[in-house]
């Protein structure tokens, strides 16, 4: 299992072990291989999956596994299809961490706006500056991806007394309306917007959806936030434009590789906050995640049903 579940709350893992379950934690290093991820999973039946790779190889390479419960919403990391194909569920966690990540995301809006980062660091050097920031009342908010996540951050933005604007290939219309929240075009998004959000899951379709281009819109002004998927912003092109100050700054809680380098060009900027990976993490969220992962074990194999089943597909 992944070695986060029960490190933060036992609760999930209490559930499986008083159900007679043997629960083992499968430690994980960043340079895992192929190889050595199907030697440390092979024998297992069920799976609580964290973020190491689970290709087509792996699955072909796991004869006993029947089920992967994945505690979060993203599943790039796992070959859905070969799952499937080799009759093994997925099941997911999606919109639990909502509320924790939403709560991240302004938290590096108000340190961007305020220059938090600059200021700490000033008095720790003995500094006393005066520090002028920006308000976030009145700005404009871009949401990209307006799933369970988005939602809540516009909620947010409306009790901040911001205009929300947001992107999303699938349009809900009545949120829109009911919370006077606008869609526009990607490109429109970048080029209005003082504030900008992104929560889309990492496809083929979203890698590198925050390029050249889009970032090249941005007012000089702007801050950019990505608590979704390091893939899905170039980060290349970010570094740029927080080099050349052509925007005011940006807040990474994701990185295309996780963990990152010894020494990455983004170390080297001061308009840049990074994190490691730390928007689900809530206490409050490990146990309710790590319940519903739990929950999704017990019901597979006692013939129940699933919450939040990603591949009815797959057959027994």
């Amino acid at each position: 299992m992944s070695p986060s579940f029960g490190y933060f709350t036992t609760d999930g893992l209490d559930y499986l072990q008083t159900r007679g379950y043997q629960v083992d934690r499968v430690a994980q290093t960043a340079k895992m291989t192929e190889a050595e991820i199907i030697e440390k999973i092979g024998s297992y039946d069920a799976l609580i999956s964290g973020l190491m790779p689970i290709t087509a190889n792996v699955i072909r390479n796991a004869p006993h596994l029947k089920i992967i419960t994945q505690p979060g919403a993203g599943v790039d990391h796992i070959d859905v299809k070969a799952a499937s194909k080799n009759a093994i569920t997925v099941t997911n966690a999606p919109g639990v961490n909502k509320d924790a990540v939403a709560e991240l995301t302004f938290g590096f809006f108000i340190s961007l706006a305020r220059r938090i980062p600059f200021g700490d660091s000033s008095v720790r050097q003995g500094q006393w500056p005066k520090v002028v920031g920006s308000l976030l009342k009145g700005k404009t908010l871009g949401i990209i991806g307006m799933g369970k996540i988005g939602k809540t951050v516009a909620h947010l933005g409306k009790a901040f007394g911001m205009t929300i604007v947001a992107y999303d290939v699938y349009k809900d219309e009545s949120f829109a309306q009911a919370n006077n929240v606008q869609y526009l075009a990607l490109d429109e998004l970048m080029s209005r917007s003082d504030f900008i959000s992104i929560h889309v899951f990492l496809s083929e379709t979203t890698r590198n959806l925050i390029g050249e281009k889009e970032i090249g819109r941005m007012k000089p002004t702007a801050f950019l936030v990505n608590v979704a998927r390091g893939g899905v912003v170039c980060e290349s092109s970010l570094y740029d434009a927080l080099k050349n100050k052509s925007i005011a700054g940006a807040a990474l809680d994701v990185l295309s590789q996780e963990p990152p380098p010894a020494h990455m060009d983004l170390y080297d900027l001061d308009n840049v906050i990074l994190t490691p990976h730390l928007g689900g993490y809530a206490v409050e969220v490990a146990r309710e995640i790590g319940l519903i992962c739990a929950r999704n074990i017990h019901s597979f194999f006692s013939g129940r049903q699933l919450e939040n089943l990603v591949n009815p597909e797959a057959t027994h």
